[in-house]
């Protein structure tokens, strides 16, 4: 994919130069409204979720800094899912006019965007695959190597470690799971030297054995074209 020219990156900026922080636990969107802007994560974590008529919640992805989030979603007449910060966020809202604007006449731009849009959807195969076949272990082990991966790609990861914000409890609407079984999976990796997870990040201890456990392999990143996240980066 080619780089970023300063015409791509002047565009980057304008249309995320206005920013809004979101506190944790804020919706960005609500299932049922009606369909808006497309969202730009530029720092912060972010979920997509939906809420079960018993009140549970399940998660369905994690949006991280440099995410784009719901390209042709005006397409749809009200959103059919929620968007909520996880932790404080500035999150970059862009308006169907400037987002025509760009796929039209920024084609490195467009180019990434459909590139990451369809990597969200390996993504979200990945997952389904995780709930329907994975062990607890498996799952969270293959969650882990996925998130760590698509941290190394924006810097949040240094030695082995990974600044992850999110709690047991987020963890368990991701996965399916109660806090207590996730506790209990975690207790048995670390225990097993595989990994650790304390409050704000998890540390790999051993690579290999964390993605022998999950069968993990990353070929469903396609991590030499999901560039949005490196483009918004570099942009801003």
């Amino acid at each position: 994919m080619a780089d970023l020219t300063a015409n791509d990156t002047a565009a980057l900026e304008r249309i995320t130069s206005r920013p809004r922080r979101y506190n944790p636990r804020q919706d960005l969107i609500r299932e049922g409204d009606e369909t808006g802007p497309m969202f730009v994560i530029l720092d912060g974590w972010a979920c997509r979720y939906k809420i079960l008529p018993s009140g549970t919640r399940q998660i369905m992805a994690f949006l991280m800094p440099g995410d784009a989030c719901d390209l042709h979603i005006k397409l749809l007449a009200e959103m059919d899912h929620g968007i909520q910060a996880l932790t404080p966020a500035m999150v970059a809202r862009v308006s169907q006019d400037d987002m025509q604007e760009i796929m039209q006449n920024h084609r490195s731009i467009a180019l990434a965007m459909y590139s990451a849009q369809l990597v969200d959807e390996a993504i979200m195969r990945a997952w389904i695959v995780s709930m329907g076949r994975r062990s607890s272990v498996e799952r969270l082990a293959h969650l882990m190597c996925e998130l760590y991966l698509r941290g190394q790609t924006i810097g949040l990861t240094q030695d082995g470690e990974l600044a992850m914000p999110l709690s047991q409890i987020v963890l368990a609407d991701a996965l399916g799971m109660t806090p207590v079984h996730i506790n209990r999976v975690l207790k048995e990796l670390r225990l097993d030297g595989t990994m650790s997870l304390t409050r704000g990040s998890v540390t790999i201890m051993d690579p290999q054995k964390l993605a022998q456990i999950a069968g993990f392999d990353e070929n469903y990143l396609h991590r030499r074209t999901r560039h949005i996240t490196g483009m918004i980066h570099q942009a801003c």
